[in-house]
C-alpha cells in the first residue's frame, strides 16, 4: 500500500445525538453536520458507532421480551448500502469535498451488522468494515462481519481504518491494521452512559484510555466520535426507576488523538453536542514510530505472526455442478436402461 510521509490538513469528529429510530431525520442531520465540518475546513468527518439510526440501548435495560416492540422499527430503520438514503450521504461527500466515516447499522438482506462505511470526497464508496464480533448482548441484535472487511484504505488524504466500539480491545484486530500502516484511524463509539459507576469496563475512563493507547500503540492519528444520549432517547426507553438508573443522559467524550497518543483537542462536556477539530501532520507519524513500530522494527516476525483469513464468509458452497432434466438427457451415462 502506498504511503504518504508528508500531508497537513484538518479532521473532524462528531459528539451529537442521533435521530433515534427515524433513518430519514438522521440523514438529514447527518448531512447538516457534514455541511458544517466542510465549511469549516475539514477534510474528514467521523461519525460515532451505529449513529444512524442510533445505538440500541433498550438491549441493555430490559430482557428481549421486554425489547421486542424495537425489533421491527430498528430493522425497518437501518441502512441498506444499496439503498437511495445511502446514496445521499455519497452524494453529500462528494458535493462538500469531504471524506466520511459513518457509522451505521447495516440492513443487508435479513441480518444487521455493526458497520462502518468509508466515503471518499468524490462519493465513492471505499468499502465497509462491519464489526467481527458484536460485544455482549449486541448479539441478540447484530451478525458477524468477516475478515474481508477487515481493511485499510488509501485514500488523498493518507491510508484511513476504522473500527467499532470495543473492537480496540481485540489484539489481533488491531494488529492486523497496523500491519496495513494505517496512518488515520477512526474509532467510532456510542456513548459512555451506560450503567455510570456499576461497571467500569464500560466507562468513558476505561474506553478513551483503550482509543489513546491505540493511536499510541499504531503511531497513527486516531479520531473518536462519540454520540450522546438525548433526554428524548431516555424518554423513550427509560419507562421505569430501573431503568432511568442504568442509562443516563450525555455521556459524550469525542477525541482526536496525535500519534503519540496526545490529546490533541479539549473535550466538550458530555451532554453538549458539537464538532470537535484537530490539524493533522502525517510527518509527525514518522517521529513516533522512530521510536516504537510494533509492525516494524520493533517486532519479531521470527517468534511471532498473524494468520488473516480475509475471504468472504459463503453460507452456501456449491460443489460439483448442478444436474437438470435437460444435461440428463443428453448426457446417456444418466439414462437407465
Amino acid at each position: 500500500m502506498d504511503y504518504k510521509f508528508t500531508g497537513k490538513f484538518k479532521v473532524c469528529a462528531v459528539q451529537a445525538a442521533p435521530a433515534f429510530l427515524n433513518i430519514e431525520q438522521g440523514i438529514e442531520k447527518a448531512i447538516d453536520l457534514i455541511k458544517e465540518a466542510a465549511g469549516n475546513g475539514a477534510q474528514l468527518i467521523a461519525f460515532p458507532e451505529v449513529w444512524l439510526p442510533g445505538y440500541p440501548w433498550y438491549i441493555w435495560l430490559d430482557s428481549p421480551a421486554g425489547w421486542s416492540k424495537y425489533v421491527q422499527p430498528y430493522y425497518e430503520n437501518s441502512l441498506s448500502v444499496e439503498s437511495e438514503l445511502f446514496d445521499r450521504l455519497c452524494q453529500a461527500a462528494k458535493t462538500y469535498q469531504i471524506h466520511l466515516v459513518m457509522g451505521f447499522s447495516e440492513r443487508a438482506a435479513g441480518t444487521l451488522y455493526i458497520s462502518q462505511a468509508f466515503i471518499d470526497n468524490h462519493g465513492q464508496l471505499l468499502g465497509v468494515h462491519r464489526k467481527l464480533k458484536p460485544t455482549h448482548v449486541e448479539r441478540a441484535v447484530y451478525g458477524e462481519g468477516d475478515g474481508s472487511t477487515l481493511k485499510v484504505y488509501h485514500t488523498d488524504l493518507g491510508n484511513l481504518g476504522g473500527l467499532c466500539c470495543a473492537e480496540h480491545l481485540q489484539l489481533f484486530s488491531k494488529y492486523a491494521l497496523y500491519a496495513c500502516h494505517e496512518q488515520i484511524h477512526v474509532a467510532s463509539w456510542p456513548s459512555f452512559s451506560l450503567y455510570k459507576g456499576l461497571s467500569m469496563q464500560l466507562s468513558a475512563e476505561a474506553n478513551c484510555a483503550a482509543t489513546q493507547v491505540y493511536a499510541l500503540e499504531g503511531q497513527a492519528f486516531v479520531l473518536s466520535p462519540c454520540a450522546i444520549v438525548s433526554q428524548e432517547m431516555l424518554d423513550m426507553l427509560c419507562d421505569t426507576e430501573q431503568k432511568r438508573s442504568l442509562l443516563d443522559i450525555g455521556g459524550g467524550f469525542a477525541q482526536i488523538y496525535g500519534p503519540d497518543g496526545a490529546e490533541l483537542c479539549e473535550f466538550l462536556d458530555d451532554k453538549t453536542e458539537g464538532l470537535i477539530y484537530a490539524e493533522i501532520d502525517l510527518a509527525s507519524i514518522g517521529v513516533a514510530k522512530a521510536a516504537y513500530d510494533p509492525v516494524g522494527h520493533y517486532s519479531r516476525p521470527d517468534i511471532f505472526s498473524l494468520h488473516i483469513n480475509r475471504n468472504v464468509t459463503e453460507r452456501v458452497k456449491t460443489i460439483g455442478s448442478v444436474t437438470t432434466t435437460a444435461n440428463i438427457e443428453e448426457n446417456e451415462s444418466y439414462v437407465s436402461e
